[in-house]
């Protein structure tokens, strides 16, 4: 595979490093071009995964033929999307006209219901790219929506607990809670993208039940307590709009799916007083001198970098799935998932816990990829794909998963344990 990783913010460069720190199993990428719009932000990246089979291009996500030029001149086979999802039609559409595999950490926007945006669903994520399944499939083309680690890796383990752990599958919780702090930092921080939080912080949260599909209720609604493993216990979680919602039920017979977020009480009333005042808006422009800006880009500007605020971050970060259902006629409950610490992602990647973990999920699917062990051609999520050899790889490249047995009827010895050892993989 020569692959192409468009955007060398903190999951491009996660992504680069990941491979680069693989040794024999990074072997997969034959060439790896890191582009950004700055680029010297590529040529950092490039230099930090040691050069050679890694080399920097100046990209603009915007422009088409640019993107081309670029496929072109490195006769690239793969495209990675590592930029704002705001990107994602042109560079989901460049690689459609030349023929490229293409996979994306989020997928396309969503627009809100224009006459009730807090019950029923209008545009969903990623409905742009599935409209498109056909013209992909017909080019025998692939592409892979949603494949970080929420959207992603929580995928994965879902299609892992149908294929392994369940005869029948009632609810699919997606749960994602965290420890962090900045010590020394007063006030609300971003730690992930600024201009990705608000958007999937503020927009209705979607929902789906068998029966009904999918429909949209309040913004951080229904929040309950969810007890987090790796030491970070519990954390309050709220309804928040993700992908896994959209994607999942597409695959997996189930009754009911949901994603919930930890999002501090502080920065929900924060991101409530942004769309208060207007602040959150992507579309309308604001006039500044002799160029336009929009409030939200210019918040991304202002506030706190995310990138410079990692370093004195501590705590941990899990993502995972909670499936209830049935196996063996008895109830059972279980949660699947996967711990990172900041400072270790920090001291080995140069990037924080948050965009470690979304890398780490498209860097193995590529790998199984340029194997051909995922091949199905057209538009899919991770779901739709053979779980066992991702979570093979999820340990061997450092980011070992887990599994918890929740309160179940169903007897097993196992309690929490390594996912791998807990299953015989």
């Amino acid at each position: 595979m020569k692959l192409l990783i468009i955007g060398a913010g903190g999951v491009g460069t996660s992504a680069a490093m990941i491979i680069s720190r693989a040794g024999k199993e990074g072997e997969w990428a034959e060439k790896i071009v890191v582009s950004d719009y700055n680029f010297a932000r590529a040529e950092e990246v490039a230099k930090l995964c040691g050069g050679g089979r890694f080399v920097a291009e100046k990209i603009n996500a915007k422009d088409k033929e640019n993107m081309k030029e670029v496929i072109k001149k490195h006769d690239i086979t793969f495209v990675m999307n590592a930029v704002e999802p705001d990107f994602n039609e042109n560079i989901f559409d460049t690689c459609l006209e030349v023929g490229v595999g293409y996979l994306d950490c989020a997928m396309t926007l969503s627009k809100r219901h224009p006459e009730k945006p807090y019950e029923l669903a209008y545009i969903k994520l990623g409905d742009y790219q599935f409209d498109k399944h056909e013209e992909w499939e017909k080019a025998g083309n692939m592409a892979i929506v949603g494949s970080g680690v929420e959207p992603g890796m929580a995928d994965v383990f879902a299609r892992y607990a149908a294929k392994h752990l369940f005869d029948t599958i009632d609810e699919v919780n997606v749960r994602d809670g965290d420890n962090y702090e900045i010590p020394g930092y007063e006030g609300v921080a971003f730690g992930f993208s600024v201009w990705t939080t608000i958007e999937e912080c503020l927009n209705p949260p979607v929902i789906w039940e068998k029966g009904k599909g999918w429909f949209c209720t309040e913004s951080f609604s229904e929040p309950e307590i969810f007890n987090f493993p790796g030491g970070i216990g519990d954390v309050e979680v709220i309804n928040v709009e993700h992908e896994e919602v959209l994607l999942v039920p597409r695959v997996i017979d189930c009754n009911r799916v949901t994603f919930k977020y930890g999002v501090p009480r502080e920065m929900r009333q924060l991101l409530k007083d942004l769309e208060a005042c207007g602040m959150d808006s992507a579309t309308r422009m604001i006039k500044v001198g002799d160029s336009e800006i929009s409030p939200r880009d210019f918040l991304v500007k202002v506030v706190p970098n995310p990138i410079e605020l990692a370093p004195k971050m501590v705590g941990k970060g899990c993502a995972g799935t909670w499936v209830t259902g049935t196996k063996d006629g008895k109830r059972r409950s279980v949660y699947l998932y996967q711990v990172a610490d900041n400072q270790d992602c920090i001291k080995k990647y140069t990037t924080n816990s948050v965009v470690a973990q979304t890398a780490v999920g498209p860097v193995i699917m590529m790998e199984l990829v340029a194997k051909g062990i995922w091949d199905i051609k057209g538009v899919h999520g991770p779901e739709s794909f053979d779980p066992d050899p991702f979570v093979e790889r999820l340990a061997k490249y450092d980011f070992p998963a887990g599994i918890r047995e929740m309160d179940s009827e169903y007897s097993d010895a196992l309690n929490e344990k390594r996912l791998l050892d807990a299953l015989g993989v």
